[in-house]
């Protein structure tokens, strides 16, 4: 990891929350000390694996800790194997020293109600927050720390670490949520109060809008990296949809296949040009986006937003680069109206596959590649061809648990 933040180790002070806002007197009186172990001995199980918001790295809870790794060049950063157990959620500030810790796994002794702040530059818990319920998921900005239960989501201030918002959610298991991470927007995707509902908060513009995504439950969403976009897939599986976050309108939308499938994520490449997409069919399929985005010579978050609501309304068609393919259709498009929907759908541009037995999480990297991490402490790295698409290429494969990747 780089070196620590130094605007937010100098902000946050240890504390205890309850879920309702108010604070306890002390972190310790309720956090288990993280006892180290050899790692000589530990063989841990992979529990969890998540991108940090870049995608530059990933965090594997273990059930004896959590290890960070670099996607390029590869390499483990650091580990801490613990006798106290693992966690079942670690999440990553960028590249930052302060983690989001949940516990969870074989035999931890640390709770799924409480979330932890971690400093690994003081290696100490430097705020901890309770709730009645197991904790769904945490996302972290430079501006929030937003906890995920299954029907409610607490956003707290990562400068005072005040509760600023509560949002009630429709049943939400998975832990559904999203945050954007541009410097000039402050963006939150979540299930709605209604199945197939997404709620969007424009924190800069103080608005929320309501998008009906689709008829069935919320499976997988997205934002882009300014917030703008969204994308989502429902618990069918088949379609997956982008919509402006500003006015709800859908802009596209591609299929994945046909049959029903367990979306695992969806990955949006920071020049919006691409869509990853990893399901439990054992495929990774890119798709090329043909959304407007805004440049970035706008001048503020609201006429960001503004230029950016005229320009979906203007041309809801949006531009296809010279330089990159299009996503193919049935052959048979020309009799859309008369057929079933999916011989009018876009399908998949590029293509990868893995095992259909565990889960696969997928990320862009840089030159048309695509980093892949799987529950079965794999990685992947393939690049796929912009023009032509087809099948992708592996240029990379390591199995990241193994002990000679252990940092030297």
């Amino acid at each position: 990891m780089s070196s620590p933040v130094s605007n937010l180790k100098g902000n946050l002070q240890p504390g205890a929350y309850n879920g309702n806002g108010s604070r306890s007197s002390s972190t310790s009186s309720s956090f288990v000390r993280p006892e180290l172990e050899s790692s000589d001995t530990v063989e841990a199980e992979l529990v969890s694996v998540s991108w940090n918001q870049d995608s530059s790295c990933f965090a594997a809870g273990t059930s004896h800790g959590f290890r960070i790794y670099n996607c390029e060049p590869f390499k483990e950063t650091f580990r801490r194997d613990l006798k106290n157990g693992g966690f079942k959620i670690v999440e990553m500030l960028f590249r930052s020293n302060i983690l989001a810790l949940v516990g969870g796994g074989p035999n931890s002794q640390y709770p799924s109600t409480k979330v932890l702040i971690w400093d690994d530059h003081q290696s100490r818990c430097i705020s901890e927050f309770s709730f009645r319920s197991e904790v769904r998921a945490v996302k972290l900005s430079r501006d929030w720390i937003v906890v995920v239960l299954e029907h409610k989501i607490y956003v707290y201030s990562f400068v005072d670490l005040r509760l600023l918002l509560q949002i009630e959610t429709h049943a939400n298991p998975r832990g559904l949520c999203c945050l954007s991470h541009g410097s000039d927007t402050s963006v939150l995707a979540c299930p709605g109060l209604h199945r197939g509902e997404i709620r969007v908060e424009h924190f800069g513009l103080n608005m929320v809008q309501t998008i009906n995504a689709h008829d069935a439950s919320i499976a997988c969403m997205t934002l882009t990296l300014d917030g703008l976009l969204l994308a989502t897939a429902s618990t069918k599986g088949t379609l997956i949809r982008i919509f402006n976050t500003m006015d709800g309108t859908r802009l596209q939308e591609v299929r994945r296949g046909v049959d029903r499938a367990d979306i695992y994520s969806i990955a949006l490449s920071p020049n919006v040009q691409w869509l990853a997409v990893s399901s439990d069919k054992g495929t990774v399929h890119i798709f090329c986006l043909r959304v407007r985005v805004v440049g970035e010579d706008s001048h503020s978050t609201e006429n960001a937003a503004l230029l950016t609501q005229q320009t979906y309304s203007n041309s809801l068609q949006g531009l296809v680069s010279p330089t990159t393919g299009t996503n193919p259709g049935s052959s048979l498009s020309f009799m859309r109206g008369v057929l079933p929907k999916y011989f009018s759908s876009e399908w998949s541009f590029a293509q990868f596959h893995v095992s259909e037995v565990t889960q696969f999480f997928a990320a862009f990297g840089s030159h048309n590649t695509v980093a892949i991490t799987g529950m079965d402490g794999s990685f992947y790295r393939c690049s796929f061809d912009p023009v032509n698409g087809g099948e992708m290429v592996q240029v990379e494969h390591i199995c990241f648990l193994k002990t000679e990747n252990r940092p030297r």
